[in-house]
């Protein structure tokens, strides 16, 4: 066995340590230590948890890759797409899409007896997938579309609902403009409500039959304004979309969600800094307080010391000894620590006790997002750092003279 390691736990084990007053301190550390990583893993978990949840929201809306028209423009009025150049069937096949459905939007007012807003209908078809659509709705249900038959029925945001006190089964008119003639009225009834928790979305997209659109704008049944395009992660956005913008064709364009609502995508890149901000924080905290530590352990064992010089150990393998012992020291701040921070995750992912404003923060509940293995290399880097940091400080242990150290009391 390893002469230094074996010393360090002997020292660290021992019975003798219970009644040292040093012991107070090494508790002090250890607190210092879990309450550091406590913070460490709660906080990676919530600004990872944000950042998925915040870009799956916008995703599962409008897609995590859109096709449209470059006669679309950034206008919510879809042109028509040149279906013609799009290689759908190698979209489809990609082994990263899982669906692909087709859409169009019109912009439009609702008008009621009381009140009138301005809204965008998001025509969609058949294809529409309702079981992702389905953590969005608080109250009705989602419209069957079908590939013959026209629907009047929509989904509306909730904030919309209530400007125009409207609820499921309620009906509304809606009114669109068309280029160079009178406007055009449709009569909608309300199917369900939603939420998105995304001001850009919730304030103006009401979800209706693509027939709609295709009429108003005088389009055939094939005619469309463009795809909805979801992938398996959206982690792997970035690496899927050069293959999809290939197989756009000529005269249209793919756009990332991440692109589309570019604002939102910019706020949440702030995470990555203040994730790295606290975490460093949380890592100068314990390591001072392990160096701490380490100095008040050197000056009680003195005695210890000045007789390990004496029998002949070297200055290396004592400053390694007491290295070893502070790590060993710090193993049930790590354990307890993860312990407790885990099941605060899991109780925030189960239950959602925090609340947040979705206005300011896109979210009603505070996201976690609990990856062991970032909780591995979080314990493993404080280990490592905390090993080369307090080889500076064991640098006291060379100036202790032995002869003086044992008439040290």
């Amino acid at each position: 066995m390893n002469f230094t390691w074996f010393i360090s736990k002997k020292i660290a084990f021992s019975k003798s340590n219970k009644k040292n007053l040093s012991q107070i301190i090494i508790r002090i550390g250890q607190t210092a230590v879990a309450i550091g990583i406590i913070v460490s893993v709660i906080t990676l978990a919530i600004g990872i948890g944000s950042k998925k949840a915040i870009k799956q929201k916008m995703a599962d809306f409008n897609g995590h890759i859109t096709i449209k028209s470059y006669d679309s423009n950034n206008s919510y009025n879809s042109s028509k797409l040149n279906k013609e150049n799009v290689e759908i069937d190698k979209i489809k096949s990609n082994p990263y899409v899982s669906e692909v459905y087709q859409y169009a939007t019109k912009s439009g007012v609702i008008r009621t007896e009381k009140n009138f807003a301005g809204v965008i209908l998001k025509g969609v078809s058949y294809d529409f997938d309702r079981n992702r659509f389905k953590e969005f709705i608080i109250r009705g249900e989602i419209p069957k579309y079908s590939e013959d038959s026209v629907n009047n029925e929509v989904l509306l945001p909730e904030k919309i609902a209530k400007e125009m006190q409207l609820d499921v089964d309620s009906s509304f008119v809606m009114f669109f403009v068309r280029e160079n003639d009178s406007p055009i009225y449709r009569r909608f009834k309300v199917k369900g409500i939603y939420r998105t928790d995304i001001k850009q979305i919730d304030d103006v997209f009401i979800i209706g039959d693509i027939k709609h659109i295709q009429k108003l704008n005088g389009w055939s049944p094939n005619e469309i304004g463009g795809y909805d395009i979801f992938i398996d992660d959206i982690e792997m956005l970035n690496e899927v979309f050069p293959s999809i913008e290939e197989a756009v064709g000529f005269n249209n364009y793919a756009e990332k969600a991440t692109t589309t609502f570019s604002q939102i995508n910019d706020w949440i890149q702030i995470f990555d800094t203040n994730i790295f901000i606290i975490l460093t924080i949380m890592m100068v905290v314990v390591i001072i307080n392990l160096i701490m530590v380490l100095i008040i352990l050197i000056i009680e064992r003195t005695n210890s010391i000045g007789m390990l010089k004496t029998l002949g150990a070297s200055n290396n393998q004592i400053r390694k000894i007491f290295i070893n012992y502070t790590l060993i020291i710090m193993v049930p701040g790590l354990v307890i620590g993860n312990i407790i921070a885990i099941i605060l995750l899991y109780i925030q992912k189960i239950f959602k006790i925090i609340k947040l404003n979705p206005d300011n923060y896109y979210v009603s509940s505070v996201p976690v997002y609990i990856n062991f293995w970032h909780i591995g290399i979080i314990s493993v880097l404080a280990i490592v750092i905390s090993g080369i940091v307090l080889l500076f400080p064991s640098y006291l242990i060379s100036k202790i003279s032995p002869i003086k150290a044992l008439k040290f009391q």
